[in-house]
């Protein structure tokens, strides 16, 4: 599914729709160039699980943890990760009882979840703040995330 964003508050609001319909064990990789948004589409997504503390991104400790909302919101940006990933226990979050948003996921490997979201943004080239947004689930749980997410779209419609 594509999806055109015209510029960042269209983001979050279609992010704080994947956030409120997110169900424990929920996965979503995403990617996209530095500066594409992944960090204000996490930002949305804490909106739409009912964080609304300062969402920074976890560069360089690799996981935040947000406790506050309807699910625990876990955080990871594993840019930094060259090896090693088996060492951080992401198991226990991608099975866990909250949602995980991994930026920079696909680095991962063969660490990744084996049922997630693939979310991507794509920079427009004329337009600054235009995005493409493609979402493909991997996995039964990510299919019904994604059934749910395009259900909820058609009702904010």
């Amino acid at each position: 599914m594509d999806i055109v964003i015209n510029n960042p508050k269209e983001t979050e609001s279609l992010a704080k729709i994947i956030g409120l319909v997110a169900e424990p064990g929920d996965n979503i990789i995403l990617s996209g160039d530095l500066g594409a948004g992944k960090t204000t589409m996490t930002k949305g997504i804490a909106l739409g699980l009912g964080i609304d503390q300062m969402i920074k991104s976890p560069t360089y400790t690799i996981i935040r943890e947000y406790q506050q909302g309807r699910l625990p919101l876990y955080h990871m940006d594993v840019y930094r990760i060259e090896n090693g990933a088996d060492d951080l226990g992401l198991d226990e979050y991608f099975e866990g009882d909250g949602l995980s948003v991994v930026e920079w996921g696909k680095l991962l490997g063969e660490f990744l979840p084996t049922d997630y979201l693939d979310i991507t943004l794509t920079k427009d080239s004329k337009y600054m703040e235009k995005r493409i947004l493609s979402i493909q689930a991997f996995g039964t749980q990510a299919e019904k995330y994604l059934e749910r997410i395009q259900q909820k779209m058609e009702e904010s419609l």
